[in-house]
């Protein structure tokens, strides 16, 4: 069972990367070892996160997931594969000893930050708890949606900042929080969710992706422990994916999913290193270009060097 302590590191920062959803074995395997390669090479320590069952969804024919034992047993298997730790999110008390038994990290969704059953059905798991920070609450409240966790004898807590309301329709970082939570439990910066446009009238959420880049290296220098970005190597087909209802239909589409693009793509990695960004992680263009050009500039300060204040 990992800890705070396996994932911490004074001089770098950790990466929790995955899909919103387990849509299937292949997607979370493509995904998993695309990301994995990009960690290695920087040696940076890799979380793969995977919703097996999506409870928040704005509109009722959402997709919401494939099963939940499926997803979960997928996340296990992918985690063995690749030897990484796995999280997923629960949003019920019975799903913390379901969900514990296959991934590595519970974490407790925003909406559901101050829900007292839920955290601490989850601290006494034994498992680490990463706890997402409201979009409507403090930095200062989080103290005690942490004391929740400790308080029931589960010292392995973590909170994720994800952004705070903006009006209806926006979300903005207010990294002035970061070193304020630092001092209840280690901080992960959620990068994608942070540049959420939600509560839209279509009822799908939409975003800021060409920010990504910006609101990361502002969470780097800003002393956060971990970064958290979403990921999808075809997004733009993502939508249509969650349409299918029928799950054969849905295993059906990803098996049969553009194969001519998909070979194309493979065969410009072989041309061009730099495609890679873009065959991994379309939603988060600047992910590998960030660790290339700004990862020792902006790793955190070791002990002693000069910082800004």
């Amino acid at each position: 069972m990992i800890t705070n302590k396996d994932l911490i590191d004074n001089n770098k920062f950790f990466l929790i990367a995955g899909p919103c959803a387990i849509e299937g074995k292949e997607m979370a395997e493509e995904i998993c070892g695309k990301i994995k390669e990009i960690a290695d090479e920087f040696e940076l320590k890799f979380i793969f996160k995977g919703s097996f069952k999506k409870a928040n969804r704005s509109r009722i024919d959402s997709f919401t997931g494939i099963g939940d034992h499926k997803a979960l047993e997928i996340l296990k298997t992918v985690g063995k594969k690749y030897n990484v730790p796995t999280t997923t999110d629960i949003h019920e008390v019975e799903h913390s000893k379901i969900a514990s038994q296959y991934v590595d990290i519970l974490q407790i969704p925003a909406f559901l930050a101050r829900q007292t059953d839920l955290v601490v059905s989850a601290a006494k798991t034994g498992k680490i708890v990463n706890i997402k920070k409201g979009q409507f609450m403090s930095p200062e409240a989080m103290s005690h949606a942490v004391n929740k966790v400790t308080d029931s004898g589960n010292k392995n807590v973590m909170i994720t900042e994800r952004g705070n309301m903006f009006g209806y329709q926006d979300l903005i970082v207010d990294f002035r929080g970061i070193p304020v939570m630092k001092n209840y439990a280690p901080v992960i910066l959620d990068v994608t969710h942070s540049l959420q446009q939600p509560n839209q009238k279509a009822g799908i959420t939409g975003g800021r992706p060409e920010m990504i880049e910006t609101i990361a290296k502002a969470g780097i220098v800003s002393g956060v422990d971990g970064i958290f970005i979403e990921t999808h190597p075809y997004p733009e087909n993502a939508a249509k994916f969650e349409c299918r209802k029928s799950e054969e239909n849905r295993e059906q589409f990803w098996q049969e999913l553009d194969t001519r693009q998909r070979v194309r793509e493979k065969s410009a990695l072989t041309q061009s290193e730099t495609k890679l960004n873009r065959e991994l992680v379309r939603v988060a263009p600047g992910l590998r270009h960030l660790l290339l050009e700004h990862l020792d500039p902006l790793r955190l300060p070791r002990e002693g060097e000069l910082q800004l204040v």
